[in-house]
């Protein structure tokens, strides 16, 4: 039986104001090739299929499209789970329309599916409090699936309880309602998998880090899950939440973050995205392969000293989203800076360093002289900040924006 895990579509998601409504699409269309060429029987998307609780239009109907392609026509099951950018009552809404295409939602930790057939083949045979039992037209053993979406702090409070020690909770808890879904439903007769949206790590293995903008989940010890809550039984555990590939199990029993499609942040810069593929029988190893993705712009942080060099270095690379540092001796003009942006689409930041080595930067500022008019104050200001005088641009920008004080006072 061959898995697809992939996991942090994050579909609607910006990169400061850029938006990224194609390149995903894009990318998700190259899933659902690979999905078709490998010959995939099962597709599993660990949560943050949405960016925020109340997503775009484009980005509702591009998560929809792409699930019903993956499922070939209902003949491949789609179980995509809640991540901490979903909204759980959006991801369980739609489910009994998806459920007849072959797509099967899970919002909540602890949610109980019922059983039922598509039109395909492919069925739910067995549900219990987060887990489910599939059968395959092509197979003559089950799929069993321990399903543990994302759970805010609220659904913690109703699905786990009070208590102080809530970290430590957690994780017992988590591993001893595993534990017994393994013991009562995962014997060496069928295929077994656990799909989670949650922080994860080795015990006394090394913290691994959270994508850069993204929703924590690790707040000191809070919702941390070490690798050994889960059961012998689970041949495979699919994670979602880091945007990096991470394999935290043994050769024979992955625990594998397949990581987003898309870098997501620039200190995603220079990431391979991809998806897994997972082979997996009865009572054996799984032996998982990493498929690269290549959809999508690559973010690059570029740092150039000269406006001509940094020009040429964009108009060569158009496929790039970019943070553009600009280091240079004075203020660029607003004619250098429009060089550079009708030079590229792409340019997301431009960072100006400004370098000085004149004295006037030195720790002991003068006080300022009060009884100066408001120009000369600014004049003075930007000579101790910066260590030279306001160009000509600057100062006329200064007067613009005074006089519109002015006149507002008035």
């Amino acid at each position: 039986m061959r898995i697809l895990h992939t996991a942090d579509w994050h579909l609607g998601k910006r990169l400061d104001f850029f938006s990224r409504i194609q390149e995903q699409q894009d990318v998700l269309n190259e899933i659902c090739e690979i999905a078709d060429q490998e010959d995939v029987d099962v597709v599993l998307v660990a949560g943050d299929l949405f960016d925020t609780f109340s997503p775009p239009v484009d980005a509702i109907e591009l998560l929809y499209s792409t699930l019903k392609r993956l499922t070939n026509n209902g003949k491949r099951p789609v179980i995509a789970i809640a991540g901490n950018h979903d909204s759980a009552d959006r991801i369980d809404a739609p489910d009994p329309l998806a459920r007849a295409c072959g797509i099967i939602f899970v919002g909540y930790p602890n949610a109980q599916l019922n059983a039922s057939a598509t039109s395909q083949g492919f069925s739910i045979t067995h549900t219990d409090k987060g887990f489910l039992e599939l059968l395959l037209p092509r197979f003559n053993y089950p799929l069993r699936i321990i399903a543990t979406p994302y759970a805010n702090e609220l659904r913690l409070k109703q699905y786990l309880g009070e208590g102080d020690d809530r970290d430590i909770k957690l994780h017992e808890i988590l591993a001893t309602h595993w534990h017994d879904l393994a013991a009562r439903y995962c014997d060496v007769h069928g295929v077994n998998l656990l799909i989670t949206h949650l922080y994860m790590m080795r015990r006394g293995g090394e913290m691994l880090e959270e994508p850069e903008g993204e929703k924590p989940l690790k707040i000191g010890n809070a919702d941390l899950i070490y690798t050994d809550a889960i059961p012998s039984q689970i041949q495979y555990t699919a994670l979602g939440h880091l945007h990096r590939h991470h394999q935290l199990g043994t050769a024979s029993s992955p625990i594998v973050y397949s990581g987003s499609p898309l870098a997501y942040s620039f200190s995603e810069a220079g990431q391979e995205k991809k998806v897994i593929l997972v082979d997996l029988a009865p009572n054996e190893n799984a032996q998982y392969a990493q498929q690269r993705l290549h959809g999508g712009r690559t973010l690059v942080r570029k740092r150039f000293d000269d406006i001509t060099t940094a020009v040429e270095w964009l108009q060569n690379n158009p496929n790039t989203l970019v943070e553009l540092t600009m280091v240079s001796d004075t203020f660029m003009t607003s004619a250098e800076l429009k060089s550079l942006q009708e030079a590229h689409d792409g340019i997301i930041h431009i960072i100006p360093i400004v370098q000085s080595s004149t004295s006037s930067l030195a720790t002991e500022k003068p006080l300022a002289d009060l009884e100066k008019d408001v120009k000369s104050l600014f004049v003075d200001y930007f000579q101790s900040r910066y260590g030279q005088q306001p160009n000509d641009e600057l100062l006329s920008l200064f007067e613009e924006i005074n006089g519109e004080l002015d006149r507002s006072e008035s």
